[in-house]
């Protein structure tokens, strides 16, 4: 029961990492609110929690639009009067080189990735410094340090996640609020599973992204998941504006 009498937001938690950790957040006695721009995942979360004894509540947000971050904020704030943890977790990625990628499909992204990050943190450090503390854990990739081939938007996007990660760190150290990212390999998701299901070579396409990886396999969410716990945890109670790479050693090479 690392969080027992904790209180955490994770975004992008109605299905992948996201629900892992919600999950396990509430495993570990943390009250969970599963946010998600799908309501249906999101209450199905919610629903497994629930059913193993957890505390959770669902909210329906886009955390690419500040009004829905602020107001996911405000529910978890007077539901509880605290927030503990939050986990910027919203995400995805597209193909493309920055030739390729339109201006359009660029700013969506960024939009999700990057805003979405800057508005979870602009709304809770506030709360969190009144407080006297909290944790911050932001969803990055391994691609936030490697580069990987026609995933400009993608990897821009991650790489700035890591960067504004430890300027918040260095921001806030004195209000006691941590700031981390988990830095992810390729890993088991609905994503994944969307792509694997519009290729034409599946197969091969999949051992393409298990090879990037030293165990040549995709991680799985719930792993990823164990790296945010850790973060979320008193357990870390030393780090800060660190990146934990959980990625199968793919950025050893």
């Amino acid at each position: 029961m690392r969080l027992r009498n904790k209180t955490a937001i994770i975004t992008g938690s109605g299905s992948g990492i996201g629900r892992a950790a919600a999950l396990g957040f509430a495993k570990e006695g943390a009250s969970v609110c599963v946010a998600d721009r799908n309501d249906v995942e999101a209450s199905r979360t919610v629903g497994e929690i629930r059913a193993a004894g957890g505390d959770a509540f669902a909210v329906t947000a886009d955390v690419s639009k500040f009004e829905d971050v602020a107001r996911m904020v405000d529910v978890a704030q007077a539901t509880w009067g605290r927030i503990d943890i939050l986990v910027n977790n919203a995400g995805y990625g597209i193909g493309g080189t920055v030739v390729d990628t339109t201006e359009a499909d660029w700013n969506a992204l960024m939009a999700t990735n990057v805003n979405g990050v800057f508005f979870g943190c602009k709304a809770v450090i506030p709360i969190m410094a009144a407080q006297g503390g909290g944790s911050i854990i932001n969803t990055a990739s391994a691609v936030s340090v490697v580069g990987i081939y026609d995933r400009a938007a993608y990897v821009a996007s991650k790489g700035a996640v890591a960067a504004l990660t430890r300027a918040m760190a260095l921001d806030h150290a004195d209000q006691k609020i941590r700031v981390n990212c988990v830095g992810a390999g390729t890993v088991e998701s609905p994503y994944y599973d969307r792509l694997f299901a519009a290729s034409p070579e599946p197969d091969k396409l999949r051992a393409h992204l298990e090879q990037r990886q030293l165990f040549n396999r995709l991680g799985r969410p719930e792993e990823i998941a164990a790296a945010m716990l850790f973060l979320a945890s008193d357990e870390s109670s030393f780090c800060t504006g660190s990146t934990l790479f959980a990625d199968g050693g793919w950025t050893a090479r």
